[in-house]
């Protein structure tokens, strides 16, 4: 199975998941992390599953205006986050304008606040029902990880997207799947 896990990160939450859950989907399987700046469609072609996520920004996926905000917070001395390269570049919501139908499976993932999404909002929402809008039909419902106040994972955030991979490993090899709306 082939596996490509496409992610948007400002301060490096993201994409520390996105490796995480990469590490969980294993080594019986070619798994390829890119990060959403790379993420032409010759890359994604052909992938049998796709994992899209990105942070949660204004209770949704990110915007031009929030990403420059984030690196506003980023230059601001003492912030104690650092920009990832490209963070205000492209993000996802403009990988979706542009990236065409995405054939096979995929999952969704966000990282956010922790507390109710009513209230935190929900990027990987978002996400999910573009994957689907794109052709691709989910595996498992969305899943959010969490962030602390500082703009760092939570504790065990690491390790329960490790599982999450672990999870998508299993449920994308098996033969009956069912939609998951949101």
């Amino acid at each position: 199975m082939r596996v490509v896990v496409v992610y948007e990160s400002m301060f490096g939450n993201t994409r520390q998941i996105g490796q995480a859950i990469a590490d969980g989907i294993g080594p019986l399987h070619e798994v390829v992390v890119i990060p959403v700046r790379d993420a032409n469609p010759e890359v994604i072609s052909g992938a049998d599953v796709v994992v899209v996520g990105g942070p949660t920004h204004v209770h949704g996926m990110s915007r031009p205006a929030s990403r420059t905000s984030a690196g506003e917070i980023a230059r601001k001395p003492p912030s104690g986050v650092a920009l990832e390269p490209g963070a205000e570049g492209p993000g996802l919501r403009e990988w979706f304008a542009r990236c065409g139908v995405i054939e096979g499976y995929a999952a969704a993932f966000d990282t956010r606040a922790h507390g109710p999404s009513i209230l935190t909002g929900r990027a990987s929402k978002r996400i999910h029902r573009l994957l689907r809008r794109h052709g691709a039909r989910q595996v498992c419902p969305p899943e959010s990880f969490f962030v602390t106040k500082d703009n760092a994972l939570a504790p065990g955030e690491i390790d329960r997207a490790r599982r999450w991979g672990e999870h998508l490993s299993h449920v994308a090899t098996e033969p009956a799947r069912t939609e998951f709306p949101v």
